[in-house]
């Protein structure tokens, strides 16, 4: 109890409540990463006691990754890549006039992962952890495989143009410093290619940049209001609309805790994990990519439940699971908390702390995020051309902000005609951004894991986590196949067996 009283000092709950506000402001941008939000908080918190650091570290962490969902929602742009799978169908529901009905959902599941992630983290770290410790380079590749072939789930359309896609994104994945000579490749002597396409400003460009071209070829769009709120939101709706699809927020979570647990992997892997394996489960199949609650509720429980499985390995072992963490493990150093084996017997008042701080906060993003999602819907009621020219002045600013770069801004202009294009040519974009980001880590994992067993596969189909990520890379492409086989051969089988 003593220690609960501590976290609820003034000295702590107003530094604490701003960061939360702080959190959706940073978010809700598109390029300024929730990476970016708890970087530029981290100064901050030197002037603050190690309780109220902390809690503005923790609090900004959840809210930004929230947050980014919101102009996914209203404007199909990611706000973080941990949002890339909201605009599947969260968008799609933005256009029916249910935008902020699938913020709600939204952020009600982000809370509901948020404390699902933190309760397993305070019960099974341990464990998790070691789990985590047991991948190598080998079962990365395969991780890598499983994530892209997520795309084959989530593609809406034909399966060989989402196959299109993939390709396209590897191809980009490829340019850059080769990782293993260090020689730059397919750059083509332009010095800002040679570190490689950003994954965030290309984000930007596909989805954001090409839906204004989209409208600006349709001059009549932008004398509308950039949105139009059709169904009004009832907690009585929302919490119905939850429970109707509890299995999936469980399931969604439980798999963001575990991706989140992986070094590297991170939120956005699990959003997009959690949302095939919805999508391959749910009995309403053919509602996903169109406005789906169901495909809302998945990636948002897996994001935020992903927040604390990253802590997991890196609370016990000191490895961080994505960047934000690393920048947590460097804060916690700061304040004398060394993350290791040890930590929960040399400081713990100070870890239960942050496992109260964690829980709290799930419960004060409610507030924080319908703040955030009013004040944005209200913004979006302008004209659409105005929006739209919100949308690119946000778009340039977020990605020059990225790196300081010029370069970048023109990354999200050339991938905004290559969305523009793509959208033309009905080939999805999502799996294109999902290649990009998981192609360095499957082209390094590969590499290192051939040089490693000196150029023998064995390894990578010998090893029991590896076999299994095969086999649910097999079940993924050919599951659907081969049960759509076995009930046509029992269907004709019955009917036979019916005649006679």
């Amino acid at each position: 109890m003593e220690s609960l009283l501590r976290i609820l000092e003034l000295q702590v709950l107003i530094p604490w409540i701003l960061s939360l506000f702080f959190g959706i402001f940073v978010g809700a941008i598109p390029g300024l990463t929730a990476t970016m939000a708890v970087a530029l908080i981290v100064p901050v918190s030197y002037y603050m006691t190690p309780l109220a650091g902390l809690a503005m570290i923790i609090g900004v962490s959840y809210t930004s990754i929230f947050a980014g969902d919101i102009p996914a929602t209203f404007l199909r742009i990611p706000g973080t890549p941990a949002s890339g799978a909201a605009i599947l169908d969260g968008y799609e529901l933005g256009k029916k006039g249910e935008g902020s009905t699938a913020l709600s959902l939204n952020l009600f599941c982000s809370v509901l992962g948020g404390i699902i992630g933190v309760l397993v983290l305070v019960s099974v770290s341990s464990r998790l952890a070691n789990f985590a410790l047991r991948f190598t380079h080998f079962e990365y590749f395969w991780l890598g495989l499983f994530g892209i072939s997520m795309s084959a789930v989530i593609s809406k359309g034909s399966k060989l143009k989402g196959l299109y896609s993939v390709l396209a994104g590897l191809m980009v994945s490829t340019i850059g410093m080769d990782i293993t000579t260090g020689y730059p490749r397919f750059s083509f002597g332009v010095m800002g290619l040679f570190r490689g396409i950003n994954f965030i400003p290309a984000m930007i460009g596909l989805f954001g940049l090409s839906e204004v071209f989209k409208n600006i070829t349709d001059p009549k769009k932008l004398e509308n209001p950039g949105i139009k709120e059709k169904i009004s939101v009832t907690f009585k709706n929302i919490f119905a609309t939850i429970w109707r699809f509890k299995k999936t927020v469980l399931s969604s979570s439980f798999i963001g805790v575990l991706v989140g647990a992986l070094p590297g992997a991170g939120a956005d892997m699990a959003a997009w994990v959690s949302y095939g394996v919805a999508k391959g489960r749910s009995k309403e199949k053919e509602k996903f990519g169109r406005g789906s609650y169901e495909g809302v509720i998945a990636p948002t429980s897996a994001n935020n439940a992903a927040i604390g499985g990253t802590w997991i390995p890196a609370l016990v072992f000191g490895v961080p699971g994505d960047s934000i963490t690393a920048i947590v493990l460097g804060a916690m150093m700061m304040y004398g908390l060394t993350p290791g084996p040890l930590v929960f017997e040399r400081n713990p008042g100070l870890i239960t702390n942050i496992f109260q701080i964690a829980l709290i906060t799930q419960f004060l993003v409610i507030f924080a995020g319908l703040a955030g999602i009013k004040a944005y819907a209200a913004m979006l009621k302008l004209k659409k051309s105005l929006v739209m020219a919100g949308v690119v002045i946000f778009s340039l600013v977020g990605a020059f902000a990225l790196n300081n770069s010029v370069f970048d801004m023109g990354i999200v202009l050339v991938f905004g005609i290559i969305g523009y294009a793509f959208e033309k040519l009905d080939i999805p974009l999502p799996p294109m951004i999902l290649a990009l980001i998981l192609g360095p880590m499957i082209e390094n994992s590969l590499r290192v894991g051939l040089l490693q067993s000196r150029g023998s596969l064995m390894p990578f189909i010998s090893r029991p986590i590896s076999l299994c990520l095969m086999l649910l890379i097999a079940v993924t492409f050919f599951g659907g196949f081969a049960r759509g086989t076995l009930s046509k051969i029992f269907a004709r089988e019955s009917k036979k067996f019916g005649g006679k």
